[in-house]
């Protein structure tokens, strides 16, 4: 392991808690963070690891085959998690996985150009033959039962086969072999929800950069009430990104909440807001924003008061709405949530705590992983066991999930205004529950 890992690893553990309130302390210093090529060596050491697990998920899912297929300009989402994470510029390359039982996986790789990091996990010719006819060989040589595919799943990692890829498989296989094809979603969804030990201190410093750049962004640095739009914060976040080297997911996303004005909603959430919308005195703002890095992806939302002239803090109202969210927050990471259990039951149990209390919730939590919406089981509304065509989704061991989730109160300051409290913090499944990366914001960021 290189000396800037290890620097890296050694400094993750000792990192600060984060402070209560964004205005009055001082600014967290971002984590440092892996060069490009220190990032693609890190990765190649997972990829070797996660190549040892498939033969094992190949036969639970009943897969004698796997092929992944890389179109030049239309990249398939799995291809930097099943090949090194490397810029692709063939035509077409294609990634066989063969279960040969006893004689262990073989992998090959018919790609449009020579590449030696493509080498150094799979058989490749130096010198690329037409992809039909080295199909047609392993074919003969390893004649398969089920030859999974990326075709017929619900999600776009797993249904992200095109139309022309398909073809070309059927035309180079045969009719006998295309009618072995089959959805191979069971597999991808289990191998990208499989997360390595070594990955964990890497999304643990993704994380604290994600917080550290949103605790700016809710700050006076980045808003003068009266005169910040919206917009800008938007802007000042993308700029933050290009500053440190990485990127994002989804373009960050602001909600303005204030007294005497009722907020649009959106399937259901409270809408984000336009961009011209002036950040004002006594606004609740809202944040949601994620980065990616290293092959994975963070989800973070976060919430700050614009204090009002003369106030020291937000209304006890909105305080006590903060409170009904980390009671909420404990109900599914600690009495809820463990390995093994369906995320339904998680579901339901957390729902049934809130009615009891009288809190008005929702939770919507999806994994999180080597996509910011990636797969496994999600702890939402879709999970009810009672939900048509849902079936139980188990979580498991040392996976992430995203524990996004709102609380609603009334608040007596604003006339009794319905405000919902909005909190997305990734975490991590253990035995006891699931744990945070970083601390929960345990009160509001304070922009004065």
């Amino acid at each position: 392991m290189q000396a800037p890992v290890l620097a890296l690893l050694a400094l993750l553990p000792t990192l600060p808690a984060a402070a209560p309130t964004g205005a009055s302390s001082t600014p967290e210093p971002a984590p440092t963070l892996l060069s490009w090529s220190e990032q693609m060596e890190e990765r190649d050491r997972w990829l070797e690891k996660r190549h040892l697990m498939l033969p094992g998920m190949m036969r639970r899912h009943g897969l004698d085959w796997w092929i992944v297929v890389n179109e030049e300009f239309h990249e398939d989402p799995l291809t930097a998690h099943v090949a090194p994470a490397r810029p692709y510029a063939g035509n077409r390359d294609i990634f066989v996985f063969i279960d040969r039982d006893e004689e262990g996986l073989r992998k090959v790789a018919l790609s449009g150009y020579a590449e030696e990091s493509i080498g150094r996990f799979f058989e490749s010719a130096k010198e690329p033959r037409p992809p039909e006819k080295a199909l047609r060989e392993l074919y003969a040589e390893h004649p398969p039962k089920r030859i999974g595919l990326s075709i017929a799943g619900q999600r776009g990692m797993t249904r992200s086969l095109t139309c022309s890829s398909h073809e070309l498989l059927s035309r180079a296989l045969g009719p006998g072999a295309t009618r072995r094809f089959v959805s191979a979603e069971g597999l991808i969804e289990e191998y990208l929800d499989t997360r390595l030990p070594e990955e964990h201190a890497h999304f643990a410093a993704l994380v604290h950069l994600t917080e550290v750049l949103a605790r700016r962004a809710l700050s006076n640095e980045a808003v003068t009430p009266g005169e910040t739009t919206v917009g800008q914060l938007r802007r000042f976040l993308f700029d933050a990104l290009w500053a440190h080297g990485v990127g994002t997911w989804f373009q960050p996303d602001f909600r303005v909440q204030r007294a005497g004005e009722r907020g649009a909603t959106s399937r259901g959430f409270l809408a984000v807001s336009p961009e011209e919308t002036v950040v004002e005195r006594g606004d609740l703002l809202h944040l949601d924003f994620g980065i990616s890095y290293m092959g994975l992806d963070s989800d973070w939302q976060k919430m700050a008061y614009v204090l009002r002239e003369g106030e020291t803090d937000a209304p006890t109202g909105l305080k006590r709405g903060l409170e009904n969210t980390h009671v909420l927050q404990d109900a599914l990471m600690l009495r809820a949530a463990r390995p093994g259990r369906s995320a339904g039951e998680v579901y339901e149990q957390v729902m049934g705590e809130m009615k009891e209390r009288g809190i008005e919730a929702m939770v919507y939590s999806h994994p999180l992983g080597n996509h910011g919406h990636a797969l496994g089981p999600s702890i939402d509304f879709r999970s009810r066991p009672r939900s048509p065509g849902g079936r139980p989704r188990f979580l498991r061991p040392n996976s992430w999930m995203s524990i996004e989730l709102n609380t609603a109160i009334a608040v007596p300051e604003w006339d009794g205004q319905k405000v919902f409290i909005m909190e997305e913090d990734p975490a991590y499944l253990t035995d006891e529950g699931y744990r945070f990366f970083r601390p929960r914001q345990e009160t509001f960021y304070l922009i004065r």
